[in-house]
């Protein structure tokens, strides 16, 4: 055995993401495949965006601002909130597992719901925290049950909206109801990493209508999604001036590469925000024509709020995941629970729907 790695290393549940098209083809023996797991963009980074990242690969041998302090200045004024209030990091997810080293302890309670996004429970078991887990109600957070499951021992409640993998949203109503009987010692995490595709009119700015009255609150969004930025991981996160220093103290240096940076200030401008608007209505428009399809061949589908769609097919999932697989699909299966299927291209989305066939 080479080294001692911690004995909660041993069992750790490691993340594991989608198959990458060029390996289900191979698995296949397939000219090709298409990839429907990541909840990626289909479409690649905004035109105009990816001028400006071209302009900047110039400066690759000079490391970036630490701090991001542009991006952080140009998203305080987008949202209207103090330079001081606004974090970044590496993606939303980076930015969590920054606010698991901030806050909790071995044995601290971490609540959340589940079915959620994987990474909640790989991080609790690195912080050798306890998860508590709270069930869906039907495809949903239970926010009654999760504000129960609160206890003295708790330091983060982590609410993914919409939820990876259902695609469902809590409304900002029900938000101020859990904040109001939370204390304010325990840090609720708004992941809002699909915020850009929500139509739901129950969900307004959490922003403006949660932040100024609850300080332990705080928000995370990405530009991994809606931006087309994955490859460049970088994401922010909004909240009180201490919860943000909180997160920012164990923030490795150069976290978000001058890359990125780059690309998130271009993205803030009005022509990308002009074309995101035109991408995000066109992938809107594909998640109702994919989910009424799917409805009309006689598939379980959940109402979606993101730029995915939601199958609780149960234990059909694994053998779904196979066939579509072998026809060039690759897809997310959860074992024995559901499929999640991104929303592409309109051609893409066709080539699942000819794969899925009906039920």
């Amino acid at each position: 055995m080479s080294g001692r790695p911690r004995a909660v290393v041993d069992g750790l549940p490691q993340y594991k993401p989608g198959k990458s098209a060029a390996q289900a083809a191979a698995d296949h023996e397939l000219q090709e495949a298409i990839k429907l797991a990541s909840n990626e963009s289909s479409y690649g980074p905004l035109p105009s965006v990816l001028a400006a990242i071209v302009s900047e690969a110039k400066s690759l041998n000079r490391y970036p601002d630490h701090r991001g302090q542009a991006v952080r200045d140009a998203l305080a004024s987008k949202h209207g909130v103090q330079v001081d209030q606004v974090t970044v990091g590496c993606g939303s997810v980076g930015l969590l597992q920054q606010a698991f080293m901030a806050y909790v302890d071995v044995g601290d309670e971490v609540v959340y719901p589940w079915r959620s996004f994987e990474v909640h429970p790989v991080f609790s078991a690195i912080a050798e925290a306890e998860a508590v887990t709270v069930p869906l109600k039907g495809q949903s957070f239970d926010l009654e049950a999760v504000a129960a499951a609160v206890t003295n021992h708790t330091k983060l409640v982590i609410l993914s909206t919409p939820n990876n993998p259902t695609g469902t949203v809590c409304s900002t109503k029900d938000l101020k109801q859990l904040l109001e009987s939370v204390h304010d010692d325990v840090v609720v995490i708004i992941d809002e990493a699909y915020l850009e595709f929500v139509t739901d009119e129950s969900v307004d700015n959490a922003v403006t209508e949660l932040l100024p009255h609850h300080n332990n609150a705080v928000i995370f969004r990405t530009f991994s999604k809606a931006y087309g930025l994955a490859n460049l991981r970088v994401g922010y996160a909004i909240g009180d001036v201490e919860v943000v220093g909180a997160i920012d103290k164990v923030a490795l240096p150069f976290l978000v590469n001058g890359l990125a940076q780059t690309a998130v200030l271009a993205s803030l401008e009005p022509q990308a925000e002009s074309e995101l608007r035109d991408r995000v209505e066109e992938v809107i428009r594909e998640r109702s024509r994919v989910s009424a399809e799917l409805e009309e061949r006689g598939w379980p589908v959940t109402p979606s709020q993101a730029n995915f769609v939601w199958l609780p097919v149960e234990e059909q999932a694994g053998p779904l995941f196979q066939q579509l697989e072998s026809m060039g699909v690759v897809t997310r299966p959860f074992e024995n629970e559901g499929l999640r299927v991104t929303v592409g291209t309109p051609d893409e989305n066709d080539r699942f729907l000819d794969a899925i066939g009906s039920r």
